[in-house]
């Protein structure tokens, strides 16, 4: 078979070259060359021009308030935090990129997710990394029941493309993306042009035929999807699947979402069975016992609000520039909060080093959780314990002043709903009418050091007994 020439394309500036380089030397850019088909794209202009010769000029367009309202039925996933995340289920010739590292689950989830939907629609899952009968295998231990469910090992889009036109199923899992190829392009499987060749033409038809196509995705060592930047842009829904390989919990986040709102979360448990989902989310998070250094606050990721404890470490140290480490929140974050707090309270935190946490292995980046890491650090450098069943909620501005936060209530109501008794906010939150809706003790603070006293009960401020001489 002849093989079509292909030429490279920079998606910056639109330089072509006969070769492939990581940086364009038209523009500078790097890894923004791209592979494309010679003949494709001559084709491609060929049929525009005719087009343009033969046909008359008709009106494609019409008013949008005509257009006829339709119904959009929803397949479920089988599984009710999958479907929170997807934003009430799969939409019909919707594409979906599920991404997540190596070994997180990726394979188990769509495996568990297109069993539970074979059972009431037809299901095509084909799998370009494994053979059929290791599939197979994992199908028996996760304990797939008889269903619809059709298996195709295949790595050649073409073929792939064929059966999902022979069988029209309603959803369809490709198990991954970067294992297809289309042997007349140039490139090994995984290359950027195999991977955008391949998505679109998947696309294409999903689209045509109403199929939900599901993709795995790869990542690559700093957690980014792989490939080319148009495989998100080209999907509808953009997933990525977190969690620490050698713990049992796994969170679904929704990164991009054309059906549905963004940043929702799901969260799983990986079983000797498969992913189990958790109902009650917030008890992962939260520690119960008192002890110092430890606060609670009530992060929103997306619809959901979840209570989660901060756990922060403060230690004097011997070394001229102290150590800062920070887990699950941004560390940039954490170096202006501890700069507000030695500034407007006097602590002499540049002489300890600060170690902060989310219990978890959850990652909050939305500004809320400022108060809670303020007490927890204060807490821990001060050694006081705060009062059981408080959570704090607010943003800290540069001068120590406090800022109101948005999804006030349904982080209160989240709150209630755990136990807990009293909530430190910022002014501005609307105190009456929250009181009428929740069963809390609600304070109003206007600064970070009026907050911290009515947590901890008393002036947390300067202590010259504690500063290191």
């Amino acid at each position: 078979m002849s093989r079509i020439a292909s030429i490279y394309i920079c998606q910056s500036c639109g330089a072509q070259t006969r070769q492939f380089f990581g940086r364009c030397p038209n523009c500078g850019d790097w890894n923004s060359i791209i592979e494309q088909s010679k003949s494709s794209l001559h084709s491609k202009r060929k049929e525009r021009g005719n087009d343009s010769l033969e046909k008359p000029t008709v009106k494609l367009s019409e008013p949008i308030a005509s257009l006829e309202e339709k119904v959009v039925n929803r397949l479920t996933s089988g599984y009710d935090e999958f479907d929170r995340v997807l934003g009430g289920g799969l939409v019909p010739g919707s594409i979906v990129l599920v991404g997540g590292d190596p070994g997180i689950g990726k394979s188990t989830l769509l495996l568990q997710s297109a069993t539970a939907i074979a059972l009431k629609h037809s299901v095509l899952y084909v799998s370009a990394e494994e053979s059929a009968q290791q599939v197979r295998l994992r199908w028996q231990r996760l304990k797939g029941s008889e269903s619809n469910l059709q298996l195709l090992a295949e790595t050649k889009v073409d073929l792939v493309l064929q059966e999902l036109e022979t069988l029209k199923p309603a959803v369809a899992v490709i198990d991954s993306i970067q294992a297809l190829h289309d042997p007349n392009l140039s490139g090994a499987p995984g290359s950027i042009g195999q991977v955008r060749e391949c998505a679109a033409a998947l696309q294409q038809l999903a689209k045509q035929q109403n199929i939900s196509l599901l993709l795995v995705g790869h990542v690559t060592k700093d957690g980014m999807l792989a490939g080319p930047k148009v495989l998100e842009h080209l999907v509808d829904v953009v997933l990525t699947f977190e969690g620490d390989r050698y713990a049992s919990h796994r969170l679904l986040r929704s990164m991009k979402n054309r059906y549905g709102a963004t940043h929702e979360l799901g969260i799983f448990e990986m079983q000797g069975n498969g992913l189990v989902e958790v109902k009650n989310p917030s008890e992962i998070f939260l520690n119960r016992k008192a002890a110092s250094g430890i606060a609670t606050i009530v992060a929103c990721e997306g619809n959901r609000s979840l209570a989660v404890d901060v756990q922060a470490l403060i230690s004097a140290t011997s070394y001229t520039s102290p150590k800062r480490t920070a887990t699950g929140v941004e560390t940039n974050r954490l170096h202006q909060i501890l700069a507000v707090l030695e500034k407007q309270m006097g602590l002499a935190l540049s002489r300890h080093d600060c170690y902060l946490a989310l219990a978890g292995g959850l990652a909050v980046e939305e500004p809320a959780a400022d108060l809670g890491i303020a007490a927890a650090v204060v807490s821990s450098y001060r050694d006081l314990i705060l009062p059981e069943g408080t959570i704090l909620i607010g943003e800290i501005g540069l001068g120590g002043q406090l800022r109101p936060v948005g999804q006030i209530q349904a982080r209160l109501q989240e709150a209630e709903r755990l136990g807990f008794q009293r909530a430190v906010l910022p002014k501005g939150s609307g105190v009456y009418q929250l009181k009428k809706k929740v069963n809390l003790d609600i304070m109003e603070a206007s600064s970070i050091n009026e907050a911290l006293i009515m947590a901890l009960g008393s002036d947390p401020g300067r202590d010259e007994s504690k500063e290191p001489i």
